[in-house]
């Protein structure tokens, strides 16, 4: 059995990781954090008066409370590298859905998993679709060097563009055999062609309604190939937030992309 303990347990996809942990049989839920929502029993977003866990509304002393085999985080951006260094420094694994971390604060934690023998997971998207058409990217892009990346997310979600479309234009970069063709369109409206990542455009929509969506457009000789993932409910992360929690002590140090614990 691995105990868990959520940190943002009174956000969104919190809750969604809250229920999760409490109906998997395989996962003990021992302990919730969020500031927000502190004296909250955990009991009223599992609706199961069996559920003794309160939240608390610091990290620190729930880990001395609970000593939790893994801490989940979906915070915010403002929080998540400091919750990521109180975990890791307690000796206890994290898994990361949180966006916003820079490289820098990856090879921060790196270090300091390193040096504790512990494991920290940051994966940009937990849903196992996407996580599979990103790798299908990946062998698209060894033949259609050209890509563009569409991502469309609800609008209260904090980063443009999405950590997956980021990863994704990695992946597709670095897959590459050949460069794409060169691009001669000349912007009559500064951002109409997006962002660039790796050389890769990506374009970012924002809107009420959506969850997370994204697709990934392959212009060749005649031709074009478009691959798209669509997450209609939050709940389609949850297969791959378990996953994690119960394959992380396999995965010491810093993992980026929860594709590596596939297979």
């Amino acid at each position: 059995m691995t105990t868990v303990l959520v940190c943002g347990a009174g956000g969104r996809m919190g809750r969604e990781v809250v229920n999760a942990v409490w109906q998997d049989s395989e996962l003990q839920l021992v302990g919730a954090v969020d500031v927000s929502n502190a004296g909250m029993p955990v009991a009223e977003i599992v609706n199961n008066d069996d559920c003794q866990v309160v939240i608390m509304d610091d990290l620190q002393a729930a880990l001395e409370a609970t000593s939790p085999d893994v801490v989940v985080d979906f915070t915010s951006p403002k929080v998540v590298f400091e919750n990521a260094k109180t975990t890791l420094q307690h000796g206890t694994n994290i898994v990361i859905g949180t966006t916003g971390l820079t490289a820098d604060e990856r090879d921060a934690l790196a270090k300091i998993a390193s040096e504790k023998r512990v494991g920290v997971l940051v994966a940009p998207n937990f849903s196992l679709g996407a996580v599979l058409l990103m790798q299908a990217s990946e062998l698209m892009a060894k033949y259609f060097p050209n890509a563009e990346i569409i991502e469309l997310h609800h609008n209260q979600k904090y980063d443009a563009p999405s950590g997956t479309a980021r990863l994704t234009a990695e992946k597709i970069a670095k897959a590459r055999t050949q460069a794409p063709a060169l691009d001669k369109t000349q912007e009559s409206l500064v951002g109409a062609r997006g962002g660039v990542v790796e050389d890769v455009h990506i374009h970012s929509v924002r809107l009420p309604g959506y969850v997370a969506h994204q697709e990934v457009l392959f212009g060749g000789t005649g031709e074009i190939v478009t691959l798209r993932h669509d997450s209609l409910d939050r709940k389609s992360f949850m297969p791959g937030v378990l996953l994690a929690c119960k394959k992380i002590s396999q995965f010491p140090g810093l993992t980026y992309g929860l594709e590596h614990y596939l297979g």
